[in-house]
């Protein structure tokens, strides 16, 4: 795989180095849109700060320092500031403001998210619909940057949202995060909201530790992404998981082969790690269904199990799905049973 030979790559240890592209959704109905359970959800207050601007601006270690000063949550959260690493940091943070390949790919970057309202527009929409199913639910700040692939795509908690926009260029960039090719086509900018979406999810997304089979981890994966196609009602699925139309194409119509694979394989209560890998994590594809088999399979037949829970239980909350941990039950209670044609 080429590796990026960026001249800031040795600030990598600097930085703590998960993961929007606007997918925006038009209130009320619309084709090709889910149903809108929050359509009339309450506006919420979005406050987004583009610091690429003031980060290129630094030339010096004291204008790094106080770039920091001004963004003390981000140089708290995102650069992990600490008064041992401050200099260091700052030296660090100079070099990328001022190496010409970084500079060229922040401009690169603004053209691929040349507007802030929209930007801002579509965090609060989907900000406003995940405080309508949590109400106790606050929109964090948000910064948007360039960290030259050093540090997270996504950052977010309580307090502080970031998003290295950089990651999200999409193709024409001059340089791009060194992943392989099926990973990086979820890097553009209609496959930000998707990410953060997810990210978002997981502070609700319950979990057991001690939980550990492939069934687990697919209907954990699935709560995840059932989770971002009611924030994104007009998301389609191909942009929640990254897949390609045809890929789309080919498990909706081999979804009870596929599922017959994990039950005559004996998958979904296998405790190893590397087969819960092959069949949820990362990979091109998954052969031993079929070469066209997408990677991540297992997540896609986790989004099935939770959709199909959900039609047989229409009483039950969001709250409490995110929130049920036991995915023996959810799949149980689901009925789910694709059959063949």
């Amino acid at each position: 795989m080429k590796k990026n030979n960026f001249a800031w790559r040795r600030w990598l240890p600097l930085f703590i180095g998960v993961s929007l592209g606007l997918q925006a959704c038009k209130s009320g109905p619309a084709e090709g849109c889910r149903v809108d359970a929050a359509a009339d959800a309450p506006a919420v207050a979005v406050r987004l700060k583009r610091l690429e601007p003031a980060f290129f601006q630094i030339k010096t270690a004291a204008d790094a320092q106080q770039f920091m000063d001004a963004n003390p949550a981000f140089a708290r959260y995102y650069l992990q500031r600490q008064p041992a690493n401050t200099q260091a940091l700052a030296a660090g943070l100079t070099e990328l403001a001022t190496n010409a390949a970084l500079q060229q790919l922040g401009r690169e970057t603004t053209a691929a998210f040349p507007d802030s309202a929209a930007l801002r527009r579509n965090l609060g929409e989907m900000f406003r619909r995940v405080h309508h199913y949590f109400p106790d639910f606050q929109a964090p700040p948000a910064v948007t940057y360039v960290s030259g692939f050093l540090a997270k795509d996504i950052y977010v908690n309580d307090s502080l949202l970031v998003l290295s926009l950089d990651w999200f260029a999409g193709p024409k960039a001059s340089k791009r995060p060194d992943l392989p090719q099926y990973m990086l086509r979820r890097y553009t900018p209609a496959g930000l909201l998707p990410m953060l979406t997810q990210n978002v999810s997981t502070k609700y997304n319950r979990h057991e530790l001690t939980a550990n089979t492939t069934l687990d981890a697919m209907v954990h994966a699935g709560k995840g992404l059932y989770f971002a196609s009611l924030m994104l009602p007009c998301t389609p699925d191909s942009l929640l998981l990254g897949y390609t139309a045809r890929e789309m194409l080919g498990l909706e119509a081999n979804e009870a082969r596929v599922w017959g694979h994990f039950l005559e394989k004996n998958l979904l209560y296998s405790t190893t790690p590397f087969l819960v890998q092959k069949y949820v994590g990362e990979r091109p594809n998954v052969p031993e269904i079929d070469k066209t088999c997408p990677g991540r399979v297992g997540q896609w037949v986790g989004l099935q199990i939770i959709r199909k829970y959900v039609a047989e239980h229409p009483e039950v909350s969001l709250g409490r799905l995110m929130a049920e941990k036991n995915a023996q039950r959810i799949l149980n209670d689901s009925h789910y049973r694709p059959k063949r044609e």
